[in-house]
């Protein structure tokens, strides 16, 4: 079963790259539209969150090679360096992950708050928020 998967992910390993980079880009696009036309805050938070999942996939392919290990180095496996993933973007998307639903928290408690304040969530009906 395993050397099946191997064989058909080998062979269709660009297909794949790329539909990551694709569904990435879309999620990013998808939320950068809930961003800038919507008018109710929730949606906006809920576009900035799937704008933020679209940035944590793309770091997440980028960072992928393939037949790749794990980078620890061990005595007799000296030339694996080549073929060791990268570390750094799964660490930076860990901790991306962890600060953008403290943001998200952050934020829809703040709706909240201004939903009891105004008794709406809409951006263009809230008088407060003029310059």
């Amino acid at each position: 079963m395993q050397e099946q998967f191997t064989e058909v992910f080998t062979k269709y390993h660009e297909v794949i790259t790329w539909s990551v980079y694709g569904t990435a880009i879309a999620l990013m696009l998808i939320g950068l539209y809930a961003v800038l036309t919507k008018k109710n805050l929730v949606k906006i938070i809920i576009g900035l969150t799937i704008l933020d999942a679209g940035v944590h996939l793309l770091f997440v392919g980028i960072g992928y090679i393939q037949n790749g290990t794990a980078p620890i180095f061990s005595p007799g496996n000296e030339n694996a360096a080549k073929r060791m993933v990268d570390p750094v973007p799964q660490a930076l998307v860990l901790t991306a992950i962890i600060i953008g639903f403290a943001i998200t928290a952050v934020a829809l408690s703040l709706v909240i708050r201004l939903y009891k304040h105004h008794h709406t969530a809409k951006i263009d009906q809230i008088k407060s928020l003029k310059w």
